[in-house]
């Protein structure tokens, strides 16, 4: 499972930073590409199926997507729309129509909220990918090595304070080094934001471990090798992008004005 998991990372990792470095039609299409199949993966596990409105889902990630480089607050209002709307395409006697409803915000902000980035600013989104990503390793290594007591248990059983901390830490490196490397005059400042998006970003990988422990699925599908689904595998992305886009809309530009 871990050489899968390393091979795929290999083969997707490369792919997800050329199409940032080239921008524009480029990263759309794979944000695109990337919510349709989210939206195919969250309707299967809150839905059963993917129907109707997954299949709308689906559609309105991608022309999000779009809208995020040509006209960011079309997409908005699209997804407000959408949200309100789409629940009724596809309804379960069983289950809340909110869970399409919130499917909507869940993917559609993050999609609208990287393609804005890159335009922001290159340097921006690299530095949030980078971040997560580091998240993520530094986690894993150090809940594997150091271990300790549980966080939260119920939800994700694997999951450590220690992990937590590390993951923290590897942010907060990566936050520190992209201020240096961009000459910015407060790094320690940038180090602190990052290590808290590390937290945002690991609440984001617990929401999505208790929708699917809420509905008794292991993995949101079997798509990438090693990780599972897409939805696995960018759940802390879903969650640190648009408090990152909202950052940038509050300093009024991205890394490059923070400082």
């Amino acid at each position: 499972m871990l050489r899968q998991r390393i091979l795929s990372a290999l083969v997707l990792g490369p792919v997800a930073l050329a199409a940032a470095w080239f921008g524009s039609w480029a990263f759309v299409a794979l944000v695109a590409v990337a919510g349709g199949l989210l939206g195919w993966e969250w309707t299967r596990l809150v839905l059963g199926r993917w129907g109707l409105g997954g299949k709308l889902l689906s559609l309105v990630a991608a022309l999000t997507a779009a809208l995020g480089l040509l006209e960011p607050r079309a997409g908005l209002l699209l997804l407000l729309l959408a949200a309100l709307l789409l629940p009724w395409a596809q309804r379960r006697t069983d289950r809340s129509v909110l869970w399409l409803g919130g499917g909507v915000l869940y993917i559609g902000l993050p999609v609208l909220s990287l393609v804005w980035l890159r335009q922001v600013g290159g340097e921006t989104l690299f530095w949030l990918l980078l971040l997560v990503w580091a998240t993520d390793i530094g986690a894993y290594a150090a809940g594997r090595t150091i271990g300790g007591p549980k966080l939260i248990p119920r939800i994700s059983p694997n999951k450590t304070w220690a992990g937590l901390l590390g993951g923290m830490a590897a942010a907060a490196l990566v936050g520190f080094v992209s201020a240096r490397l961009l000459h910015q005059a407060a790094p320690l400042a940038l180090a602190a934001f990052s290590a808290g998006l590390a937290v945002v970003a690991q609440a984001g990988d617990f929401g999505e471990s208790w929708i699917k422990r809420r509905f008794g699925v292991k993995d949101s599908s079997q798509i990438i090798p090693g990780h599972g689904g897409v939805l696995d595998r960018v759940d802390g992305l879903l969650t640190t992008a648009p408090v990152v886009a909202a950052a940038c809309l509050l300093y009024g530009g991205g890394l490059l004005q923070w400082m």
